[in-house]
């Protein structure tokens, strides 16, 4: 049994701080010493950190009037550091502009960390820091990295099916099961929560029609991802999603992540026992990982997540707090 909550509601608007300038105009790109690296090398040698341009202060409606994500400013969580890893993939780029948007500390484990300034901007490092590694290599993971994290949304995938993503050994068993195994053996105990994406269908992967969507095996290792994080003694959520829509967005810039909408598909359906079969917006998925976060009861527990037309709980957390508790099976 499955729960919908199909809701309207308006954030309220405020005005972010003016954009900082460097003396030349032009954006720049430092590293310093710190978790991270160094273009003049190859490990973690040092930071990339970046300043320029804050969010702009407008708030940018959509076509139906509704306030997008822009619009809705949120007083700085400083408790929080989150750690968004597969922050330039479909989900991860939504769930980095919306934390950006809600002034909550994060930092970005990428393989490419210059790709984040394509994304996202210049950003003061004190809203967001930058650090490469690759969760399939183990030695990538160095513990500095994961030094004053209190949160983990790891958002890593690939194809389901032979594509160029699989290039440079891309593939289902590298990314979502070794990867995964990586970064959790890497994670310190002292976290707040980790918060998986994960897909509907894992536990029927040898099952119509989930065996056709498994035949280069995404669902087995996702579900092998999903157990070895849920042995591993850390508090957990996992959030499988159904078929991803809206985005991936390639016109790469903040803004345009900010104004993205789920159309008419913004009503969510939260399920347990993977009993959903569905399409999801990403935007939905991405808001599903930080709102799970921090409702307490959400600890150790497996969800599945659709969307479909109507209004939606947005980013209201009691809204998203009554979804997940009416959950069942």
């Amino acid at each position: 049994m499955a729960t919908k909550l199909s809701l309207t509601f308006r954030f309220p608007v405020e005005k972010s701080p003016k954009p900082r300038k460097s003396k030349s105009g032009v954006p720049q790109l430092n590293c310093c010493n710190g978790y991270g690296f160094s273009k003049n090398n190859s490990g973690f040698k040092g930071q990339l950190s970046m300043k320029v341009n804050a969010v702009q202060d407008e708030a940018i409606q959509s076509s139906n009037s509704e306030t997008t994500l822009l619009s809705q400013t949120i007083p700085p969580s400083s408790s929080k550091l989150v750690l968004v890893v597969g922050a330039t993939g479909g989900v991860g780029q939504l769930v980095v502009a919306s934390l950006l948007n809600r002034n909550i500390k994060s930092r970005l484990l990428l393989r490419d960390p210059e790709k984040a300034i394509s994304l996202f901007g210049n950003q003061d490092e004190e809203k967001l820091q930058v650090v490469k590694g690759d969760t399939r290599n183990p030695a990538d993971l160095d513990p500095s990295i994961f030094e004053g994290v209190t949160h983990v949304i790891c958002c890593t995938g690939t194809t389901a099916f032979p594509s160029k993503r699989w290039d440079g050994d891309n593939t289902p068993e590298r990314v979502d099961w070794e990867g995964v195994r990586n970064l959790v053996s890497a994670l310190p105990s002292s976290l707040k929560r980790v918060v998986l994406v994960s897909s509907v269908g894992v536990t029927k992967f040898n099952e119509l029609p989930w065996s056709i969507m498994n035949i280069f095996g995404v669902l087995k290792y996702k579900k092998k991802g999903e157990d070895f994080l849920c042995e591993s003694g850390l508090p957990f959520t996992i959030i499988r999603a159904g078929r991803l829509t809206d985005g991936p967005y390639t016109s790469y810039d903040l803004n345009t992540l900010l104004k993205a909408t789920a159309g008419q598909r913004r009503a969510v359906v939260i399920g347990q026992g993977d009993n959903l079969v569905g399409e999801v917006s990403r935007l939905v998925v991405a808001e599903a990982c930080i709102q799970a976060m921090d409702i307490e009861f959400t600890e150790g527990k497996i969800y599945e997540i659709n969307s479909v037309e109507g209004e939606g709980p947005g980013t209201d957390p009691e809204k998203w707090e009554e979804l997940f508790k009416t959950a069942r099976a």
